[in-house]
């Protein structure tokens, strides 16, 4: 491709592939798509985007193609690969120069240089980071500075990313040489932004500002992966202990910024920067952070749990704190062995420093602090309470949701602190229990608040304090009582009380208390408040869910139950709401079996309706799968009376020409064995669905196993009509399958054809003997394993031991 008469072909087609018509854009994208691979193409793109001149979205399509293409095309070893004489230019026109205007346009560039120094530094370009380091420290004006900064991060950010043992060398090396630069790069934008929001030059401080936030982001990926042993380097726990300085000089410029300015989020970015860094680096190098515990906890305790914080702290800079303190107290290398003699000296130091810190007023404060402030649900929640009950009821707590969000954190942390220091922290949780003995004004909010705090606790320390509580004499004498007050205020502890025993039912609950705990959930399932009745639902799913549970005892509630379970399905409107109820009623019918018959009328006409409406939410559709597995297991051979439903449903599910089996695939099949499993009879309708299944032995997935289930059903069912319809295209199935799968699929393939020979003798024999002269030779071969269900170590013919085939 000729650069100079290209630029302004690629320029015209780039144009038009901005454009807002289709009948402009798409012969656009088209043409780019076939000079992607033409010698020139990539330089022409770089002098497109290097024009500051022409219009951004077409410089900002072109910076993506090239983006792409080095993807694609920049490995020596791909296919249409660059020629290295172009490669060449291009690396050294990337760094001409650092003066992109538009800020977004910047990024990606930066981003690029990254994509092309991953592959290509520092061997073929070991000018790039001399070049970054000098424009950085020289670069005529700001921007030029700000832009070889940002390029230099997202550099060192990509190289640091590499996890060979070579590349981590290299890093290592490239470490070592630039961290001094990077530290004095650090201290001197920040001492620089730290004057002039003293001066009240607020657009100074926030340029200033920018370039600290962007030198501490390569500090923090040289200090964490740039060295084996980053304790033996001076100069490194020299810039972890300067952290916590910093962070206190800048927690202290939160007070002089006003909340939601632009300099004040970009501080409080920068904050939580500082933060990362010390979490990354403990995570990383847990015993060289041992020099750091002390002031590790002394910073985060204080901030979190002290007066200290007020005024300056804000929610996710608490969490980042809460999660130090977690990590520290739950690291087992912070912990000694069982035999003290076995421990490493680091384990016993570390040790050594906590015990110190975490003394008895300590932990004393934290956990009261923890119950009495943090637990306490917040005005946003109580708000969210009354506009948008299901999405209160239902909020995600789980996975690596206490790494971000409060509650959840909060909560995390209680656990892992009661856990390690359980024997200081029972009495005052006790004791909070005890104050809160016996009737409260529900007049007052602060009250009701710190009873619900409290009840919050003990839930979730349930296993920790099977000792100190006898939770059946609490239920009985205190907890009861608490759910009769009818008033409205006290939903908060009605919900409380409700989710406080669900959390108990596996911890310790007296067998015989199950009747009076259904009439309790009877009673719950018809409050005023929607968010106590679901909370009621979740805890009715843990009850019947648990190993104590015996259906006689609740058979007596069953259909009152079961029907308000249903109506809670009705009202509930989002996804996620009646996923979780779908789930509990799936739990239900799992548990009663059978006897669930007479109760699953309104139900039964109810599915086919959410299923419809259900078209664009796939996740709950499953649970709709979920439940009908059960649903079928329970009425049995009463189930054909649900075909109608029932077979579109396992057809759509099982169809891999359609986009939903993604997600349905796996209950779907569940669901097609369990109701063949339950068929008295085949039906035309329930053989022709088979027709699915071809396309499913394809795929080879984890699936086959109920796939061969399903073929077995069938055949077992009806053998002489299934093999009439299918045994023809099902023996090719197994003729592709058994050249792509193990040994032991093999084996479930064998397993399969025996059956139809056995149910089958004459037609098996017949439709199936196309495959069987490739089943012998893997046999005699010892490609095969034996088809019988004998334990045989041997492969068929040779053991002796197994009759197969004789």
């Amino acid at each position: 491709m000729d650069i100079d008469g290209a630029s302004s072909v690629v320029l015209k087609t780039l144009t038009h592939a901005t454009s807002q018509d289709t009948t402009v854009l798409k012969p656009a994208e088209e043409q780019l798509r076939q000079w992607e691979t033409q010698p020139g193409f990539y330089s022409v793109l770089l002098n497109i985007f290097n024009n500051h001149m022409l219009d951004v979205n077409v410089r900002w399509l072109a910076v993506l193609y090239f983006k792409n293409g080095i993807d694609r095309y920049w490995r020596r070893v791909a296919p249409n690969a660059l020629s290295e004489e172009e490669k060449t230019t291009l690396r050294a026109g990337l760094i001409t120069n650092f003066n992109e205007p538009v800020n977004q346009i910047a990024t990606q560039i930066a981003v690029l240089i990254a994509k092309v120094a991953r592959l290509d530094c520092p061997r073929q370009w070991p000018e790039l980071i001399p070049i970054l380091l000098e424009s950085v420290l020289k670069g005529q004006d700001a921007l030029q500075q700000h832009r070889a900064l940002l390029t230099f991060y997202h550099v060192t950010k990509t190289l640091s990313s590499k996890r060979l043992a070579q590349d981590k060398r290299l890093f290592q090396d490239l470490a070592s040489g630039i961290y001094s630069f990077a530290c004095s790069m650090w201290s001197h934008h920040t001492d620089l932004f730290l004057q002039q929001i003293c001066a009240r030059d607020e657009t100074a401080a926030m340029a200033s500002l920018e370039k600290t936030l962007l030198s501490l982001k390569v500090l923090r990926k040289l200090t964490v992966h740039g060295f084996q042993e980053p304790q033996q380097n001076m100069e490194v726990m020299g810039f972890l202990n300067a952290v916590f300085e910093r962070l206190k000089q800048f927690l202290d410029c939160c007070r002089q910024i006003d909340t939601g300015s632009t300099c004040r989020e970009k501080l409080e970015k920068t904050i939580i920067l500082y933060t990362k860094v010390l979490l990354d680096f403990l995570e990383y190098h847990p015993c060289a952070f041992i020099p750091l515990i002390q002031c590790s906890l002394e910073f985060a305790v204080s901030y979190v749990f002290t007066p200290v914080g007020e005024g300056v702290t804000f929610e996710r800079f608490i969490v980042q704190c809460m999660n130090l303190i977690k990590m520290i107290v739950k690291n087992d290398a912070y912990k000694p062995a069982k035999n003290i003699e076995d421990s490493k000296p680091e384990n016993l130091e570390a040790h050594k420093i906590k015990t110190a810190f975490f003394t008895h007023p300590t932990l004393t404060e934290i956990g009261r602090r923890l119950v009495s402030h943090y637990f306490l649900l917040t005005e946003e929640e109580l708000t969210m309470w009354e506009e948008d009950p299901e999405s209160f009821a239902v909020e995600e707590t789980g996975g690596d949701s206490w790494k971000y969000s409060l509650r959840p954190c909060t909560e995390v942390l209680f656990l892992d602190i009661f856990h390690n220091y359980g024997q200081t922290l029972t009495p005052v949780l006790l004791d909070m229990v005890q104050n809160l003995h016996g009737p409260i004004n529900v007049e007052n909010p602060v009250e009701l608040l710190m009873k619900d705090a409290v009840f919050n606790a003990v839930g979730l320390a349930a296993f920790e304090l099977f000792d100190n509580v006898d939770f059946d004499q609490w239920f009985k004498n205190q907890l009861l009582g608490e759910l009769q007050v009818s008033h409205h205020r006290y939903k908060l502890i009605r919900r409380r009380v409700i989710w406080l025993i669900g959390q108990w039912i596996s911890v310790k609950f007296k067998s015989d208390l199950r009747p009076l705990l259904y009439e309790v959930i009877l009673s719950l399932m018809q409050d005023p408040d929607l968010v106590v009745r679901i909370e009621t639902a979740t805890t009715l799913k843990l009850t019947v869910d648990d190993f104590e549970f015996r259906t006689e005892q609740f058979l007596p509630y069953l259909e009152s139950i079961f029907g308000l379970l249903f109506q809670l399905l009705q009202q509930v409107t989002e996804c996620d709401t009646k996923m979780q109820v779908l789930h509990v009623i799936s739990c239900v019918i799992e548990r009663v079996n059978t006897q669930i018959k007479p109760y699953v009328g309104c139900l039964v006409q109810y599915l086919p309706l959410l299923w419809k409406q259900s078209e664009e939410h796939n996740m709950l559709r499953c649970a709709i799968l979920t439940t009908l597995v059960h649903l079928v297991q329970g009425l049995g051979a009463e189930s054909k009376n649900l075909y109608p439903f029932l077979l579109p449903v396992i057809q759509l599910s099982t169809d891999v020409s359609k986009p939903p089996h993604v997600y349905l695939l796996e209950d779907g099949l569940e669901l097609w064995y369990v109701t063949l499993e339950n068929s008295p009879a085949i039906t035309p309708e329930l053989l022709r669905i088979f027709q699915n299944m071809s396309a499913l032995l394809e795929l080879s997935t984890e699936n086959l196993r109920t796939c061969f289930q399903i073929v077995n059903a069938y055949l077992y069912l009806s053998p002489t009509e299934f093999l009439q319809n299918y045994a023809e295209s099902l023996c090719q199935s197994f003729c592709d399958l058994l050249k792509d799968i193990t040994n032991e699929g093999q084996v479930q393939v064998l397993k399969v054809v025996e059956i139809a020979l056995k149910v089958s003798p004459i037609l098996g024999a017949h439709m199936f003997q196309s495959l069987l002269p490739a089943v012998l030779r893997g046999v005699v071969n010892g490609e095969v394993g034996c088809p019988s269900n004998r334990s045989c170590a041997h492969n068929y013919p040779q053991s002796e031991s197994c009759n197969y085939g004789k």
